[in-house]
Order: C-alpha cells, then sequence, then structure tokens
C-alpha cells in the first residue's frame, strides 16, 4: 500500500510539473562546472609564462623556482611544485 500511495504521489507532482530528481546532483554538476572552468582561467594567464621556459629547456622543477622567484602564487596560493608546472602544461595540450 505504501508504494502504490508513494508512486501515485510522484505521478501526481510530475503531472504538475514538478521537476523530481536529486537537487544536490545539479548543484554538484554547476560546482564542478565552476571549478574547471577557473582552473582553465588560471593555466590560461599563467601559461605564457611557462611556456617560454619550458621552450628554454628548463626542466618543471625549474620552472617551479622561476614561478616562486617571481611572486606568482599558484592557484590556491601556494608556492609551485613540479607537479603543478607538469598539469598546467598538461592541460594546455
Amino acid at each position: 500500500m505504501i508504494s502504490a500511495r508513494t508512486k501515485a504521489a510522484l505521478a501526481a507532482a510530475k503531472a504538475k510539473g514538478t521537476r523530481l530528481g536529486n537537487p544536490i546532483a545539479d548543484a554538484q554538476a554547476k560546482g564542478t562546472a565552476r571549478t574547471k572552468a577557473a582552473a582553465e582561467q588560471f593555466a590560461s594567464n599563467v601559461l605564457p609564462i611557462i611556456l617560454p621556459l619550458k621552450a628554454e629547456g628548463a626542466s618543471l622543477r625549474k620552472i617551479a623556482e622561476a614561478l616562486n622567484a617571481r611572486g606568482i602564487a599558484t592557484a590556491r596560493g601556494g608556492t609551485w611544485a613540479a607537479t603543478q608546472v607538469a598539469g598546467i602544461l598538461r592541460r594546455a595540450g
């Protein structure tokens, strides 16, 4: 009986145009999209600094040291490491 009442109530709500489902999933998807967009923006801002250093033959570690020496913070405000430089280069393709 409970199942029948629940199904009837959901069908009635759906007929009224109520959106059914998990609202948290939508919020998570929007948050993920916003985070990815911010990462893309940060990468595009710092890439013009990284690419010339890479073209000179600098290692990822040396590029990280150069970024830290110039006072350029990471996306989260920290110091650079080779793995973060590699991530920026990977994101750039």
